[in-house]
Order: structure tokens, then sequence, then C-alpha cells
């Protein structure tokens, strides 16, 4: 009776499984978490690796030649006397005649300043002590800023009582641009003088291992310059082959007078070293 028992439960058990089955289990719908990315850093670029054991050394020069929209006139007034302060009343108000006469040409008071003032003594003759007299040398800086009046400002200043002209220097206003301009062109000239020598070696030019720039520029073909005078001679650090176009028109030529500015130079040039692949 118990094994009949145990059979019964065991069909009915076989049962219950295949009826689950054929009517379907319930379903679940699981789904596996998805991970969230986590942001990366952006990559950073490697520095080239620069190879100094090989490189070649060349020099980049060039010069951009530019019409100068700037004048710096230096006029001087001497004037003697037998005191200094005799010497001193006829020098200031000669002074005073020259500023006027300028200031009728348009230019500005801030445009003109002293630059130079001595005085000395006068004396009998060379190896004699006896001073007869005083002389008084002031020398006055007119900056123009229209070119063409240059001429003019010089023969104004000379009817108003001014006897010597010390300097005239012609520059550009723009000095930076056309610096930043030859400095480029000086760099590229210095690159394809490195190309030109690596090549007929039979080597490549690599990456750049130093820049210097030699800063000592001559001023050349802007004016002529007298060396005793004056605040502004850093003027001549102005020369940086491009030749630039006049930003107000036709420059003054000596047709217009004795004064013709021509075209000044801006000129630079760099030492550059360069690896070898």
């Amino acid at each position: 009776m118990k094994q009949f028992s145990t059979i019964v439960n065991t069909v009915l058990a076989c049962t219950l499984v295949f009826i689950l089955f054929s009517i379907g289990l319930p379903s679940f719908n699981v789904r596996a978490a998805t991970p969230t990315p986590t942001a990366q850093p952006p990559q950073q670029p490697q520095p080239a690796v620069c190879d100094s054991s090989r490189s070649v050394q060349v020099s980049g020069v060039a010069v951009v030649n530019v019409t100068p929209d700037r004048a710096l006139i230096k006029l001087g007034v001497q004037s003697n006397g037998r005191s200094a302060k005799e010497a001193q009343a006829r020098n200031s108000a000669t002074i005073k005649q020259v500023v006027k006469a300028l200031k009728s040409l348009g230019i500005e008071a801030k445009d003109i300043a002293t630059d130079w003032y001595t005085i000395e003594p006068l004396y009998e003759d060379y190896d004699s002590l006896r001073i007869k007299g005083y002389r008084i040398h002031n020398i006055v800086e007119i900056t123009m800023r229209d070119v063409t009046k240059s001429n003019d400002a010089i023969v104004t200043a000379f009817q108003a009582g001014a006897n010597e002209v010390v300097d005239v220097q012609f520059y550009t206003s723009e000095l930076r641009k056309y610096r930043d301009q030859a400095r480029e062109l000086a760099m590229k000239a210095a690159r394809e003088k490195a190309d030109a020598l690596s090549s007929a070696a039979g080597a490549d030019v690599g990456c750049v291992l130093t820049i210097n720039e030699n800063t000592q520029s001559n001023f050349y073909g802007g004016g002529w310059w007298w060396y005793g005078y004056g605040s502004n001679q850093n003027l001549m650090t102005q020369n940086v082959v491009q030749n630039a176009a006049p930003a107000g028109g036709e420059s003054p030529t000596l047709d217009d007078g004795p004064l013709s500015t021509g075209q000044i130079s801006v000129r630079a040039e760099v030492m550059a070293s360069f690896g070898l692949k």
C-alpha cells in the first residue's frame, strides 16, 4: 500500500510539471546594467624628440624697404653776447620767433622740443684764459607728421632766425609691423639655407633647436647722421627684400626742395640651428 502511494505521488508530480510547461511559465525580463562610460582626459600631444647630436647652423637676413611717413628735424640757434645774460636773452628771443613760425605751419607745440642747450665761454685767443664773451647753442627738435612739409619747416625756421641744420631723419610710425615682416622673411631665408646645405650633405632638416635675433641693426638710406647731439639716436634701430608702398601717397622728391625722403630700410637678422635627420 505504501509503495502504491509513492507511485501515485510521483505520477501527480510529473503531471503537474507537464501542465506547467504546457501553459507556460511567467517570464521576467532581466537586463544587465550598462556601465556608465568614464570621461577620459584629452590626449596631450607629445613633444617631438629633437636630435641635437647632428645639426646645422645658419643665418637669415631680410630687408623691407619702407617709404617714411615721419621726419625728425633738428635746427639750431647760436647766439653770442658779451655776458651770459646777454647771450641768453638774444637766444631766447630768436628761439621764440622760430617756434612761432613753425606753429604757423600747423606744427603742434607737442612736436617742438629743446633737444640740446649749452653755454660756453669765448676766449680772446686759443691759448688765452681771458673771456671775451659767451655763446649759447640751442637745438630744437621738430617732429614732422607730414613729411611733405619738411622743406617748408626748414626754410620758415631760418627766416625766423635759426642758423644751422643739425640733423634730418626720416622714419616710419609703423616700425613694429615692418620689423615683424622682416623677421618672418629672415626666418624663411634661414630655413631655405638650412634645407640647401642639408640636402647637399645628404641629410634632411629636422626640428628647430635654437633661434637668436641680431638686434644690432643699422639705419641707412633714410637720412644723414651727425652723432654729436640728440636724444633720438635710437631711431638708428629702425632698419629691419620687400618694398612697402607709402601709406599717404607719393613721397617728396628733390623736385619739391632740397630734401628727398626716398626709402628707409627695416632690417632683421636671425641665427638658427636645426637638427638633422
